[in-house]
């Protein structure tokens, strides 16, 4: 199993820092460094620099937002940053949400599943140097009737194929992830749920298109808090777990809130949620269950920790992607260290 950290969204007041742990991570050998964007930072500046400043460590999107870019630019900026970073990025896609997609970019939230498809399959035709056309319901390429004809990118990328990943949280959506990417990005893994909420159905998206889970990537994230009190490491994440269970979304359209209920938090899933939208944010977060918290990160000293890898390790994980949790750049960076400590101490390393 290999490590990533997750950078999260620049622009939060942590940026010198950010940069700080995401070069301590290429020092210690992580493989990966992704960054997020929402209706804040984009994704693909925050790469540039990371990358520009280290050495060996990839950079991935985690994600770009399918309605924020038509699919050619997708193309174009992953080429872009491949070439540049020395054959370093990770693509990560994903649809986001109906607010951020209706409300920020003026797309409507419709046929997600299809639109995902559509939209990978003219990034993977684009990536590819082919001339590029294409006939879909949600895009034609040129457009008909039209001076619009065939175009082929003109950069290079410095792989042939640089890595896909896909966003994915409901059954279908992950389904849909192993028939058509190489990994999927996961929020919210809990190891005793993952192969029933994710790994089951991204295997049946394998065999759909005659593959086996034979190198593809499975790549939750996971808060890490390294100390020994559980339950205050555990508080530390009330309200960020309370922000997705009970607030990202709608109360008709929340896939975090969804998630919980399959993990099987229903009840709790929906006081969290019904707190939240009524605007008591520190009920919501007090409603979070310790033992929802403890499943969907890694608290505790390294030796717990390293048993929590193995753990996931053993439910199919292939890339386990650390955000590294502390109140200053220290903490963050203990955190970080702690992570390759117990990645060595389970006996996981290559």
């Amino acid at each position: 199993m290999r490590l990533g950290i997750n950078l999260g969204y620049w622009g939060a007041g942590m940026d010198g820092d950010n940069l700080a742990v995401a070069q301590e991570a290429d020092r210690l050998g992580y493989d990966v460094c992704w960054a997020a964007e929402a209706y804040g930072s984009d994704a693909p500046t925050v790469l540039t620099w990371v990358a520009a400043q280290t050495e060996s460590i990839d950079v991935g999107s985690a994600i770009m937002q399918i309605p924020a870019r038509q699919p050619a630019m997708t193309a174009m900026t992953a080429a872009t940053l491949d070439s540049l970073s020395g054959g370093r990025f990770r693509l990560g896609l994903g649809v986001s949400g109906p607010q951020v997609s209706e409300g920020w970019y003026g797309v409507k939230f419709d046929k997600p599943l299809a639109r995902t498809r559509e939209y990978v399959e003219i990034v993977r035709r684009a990536m590819s140097r082919e001339r590029l056309s294409y006939e879909g319901e949600h895009w034609t390429l040129p457009l008909p009737d039209g001076p619009g004809k065939p175009i082929k990118l003109t950069v290079h990328p410095q792989r042939e194929h640089i890595p896909l990943y896909i966003a994915a949280i409901g059954p279908k959506n992950l389904e849909q992830t192993g028939e058509i990417a190489d990994g999927a990005l996961l929020i919210f893994p809990s190891a005793e749920h993952l192969e029933d909420t994710a790994v089951k159905h991204l295997r049946a998206g394998r065999e759909k298109a005659g593959k086996t889970m034979e190198g593809f990537d499975v790549c939750p994230t996971l808060p890490l808090a390294v100390g020994d009190d559980i339950n205050g490491l555990a508080d530390m994440f009330r309200p960020y777990t309370a922000l997705y269970v009970g607030g990202m979304g709608s109360r008709k359209q929340n896939f975090y809130n969804q998630l919980a209920r399959r993990m099987g938090y229903e009840k709790e899933a929906a006081e969290i949620q019904d707190k939240y939208l009524s605007g008591d944010k520190n009920g919501a977060a007090a409603a979070v269950p310790h033992q929802l918290i403890d499943q969907t990160t890694l608290l505790g000293s390294v030796e717990r920790i390293a048993e929590r890898m193995q753990a996931y390790a053993a439910a199919g994980v292939t890339t386990l992607t650390l955000a590294p949790a502390g109140f200053t750049l220290e903490e963050r960076l203990v955190a970080l260290r702690a992570g390759t400590d117990a990645l060595e101490l389970s006996g996981l390393t290559a």
